[in-house]
């Protein structure tokens, strides 16, 4: 979804990374992580996808980060799932997940830095998307970084651990229900007083950001990298 629908997350997170001092390969070979599919109930396709993912990162070193709460959850649990007859395959995918970490994980619990001196002159919320919260049990590490935004006055969002509806394929099944989760989401955005509704995954960002778009409200969704790699403007 980085790819396909907001690129500038994925340069925002390697800006982020290099001024880390951390020198970043990117393997062109690399898709998806198999996670749609999965979730829809297609196994033996996922396992497909999730195989090729293995084939490109075992042949990797250092940490696997990712922009994505959502995938990297996927590789911590859908793999094992995915590969739990085939030992082989097991032992590998527990390997990968081993070194794989979200963006703020790996911000936080690695590099050991929350200041990263970024700057955003405004107010701004935090929207913990589902599977970095209940998947990865992440929710310090965002709010952490964020803290230490020069200039930002970071505001608490009301029902902040409630899904906004996009769930993947869920939007899509059920776009009735998606709907109205997605509209007390933003309402919420929009009673916080926050400019700016910071997330880290491109499916809850891409969700969001579209219906406050159709509702007219001066809110605005933006991935935690840009915000750190100073890419959202004020």
């Amino acid at each position: 979804m980085v790819d396909a629908v907001r690129p500038e997350i994925g340069e925002a997170t390697v800006a982020v990374l290099e001024d880390q001092g951390v020198k970043v390969e990117f393997p062109a070979a690399q898709t998806c992580c198999g996670q749609p599919a999965y979730n829809a109930g297609y196994r033996s396709e996922a396992r497909a996808v999730a195989a090729h993912f293995l084939n490109v990162f075992d042949a990797t070193s250092g940490p696997v980060v990712t922009p994505s709460g959502s995938c990297a959850a996927m590789v911590h649990h859908g793999f094992a799932d995915l590969f739990g007859d085939d030992p082989a395959q097991l032992r590998r995918a527990r390997a990968v997940a081993a070194r794989t970490r979200e963006l703020s994980q790996f911000l936080v619990h690695d590099l050991k830095v929350t200041n990263l001196g970024a700057s955003f002159n405004g107010r701004i919320t935090y929207h913990p998307s589902c599977h970095q919260l209940r998947g990865l049990g992440e929710g310090t590490a965002p709010l952490a970084l964020l803290a230490q935004v020069a200039g930002a006055e970071v505001v608490p969002l009301a029902g902040a651990e409630e899904c906004c509806g996009f769930g993947g394929l869920f939007s899509v099944k059920l776009p009735q229900v998606s709907g109205e989760m997605v509209a007390r989401k933003t309402a919420n955005i929009d009673a916080s007083g926050a400019g700016v509704c910071v997330t880290c995954d491109a499916g809850c960002l891409m969700n969001i950001a579209g219906r406050l778009q159709r509702e007219h409200k001066a809110a605005r969704c933006a991935h935690l990298a840009e915000v750190l790699a100073g890419s959202v403007p004020a």
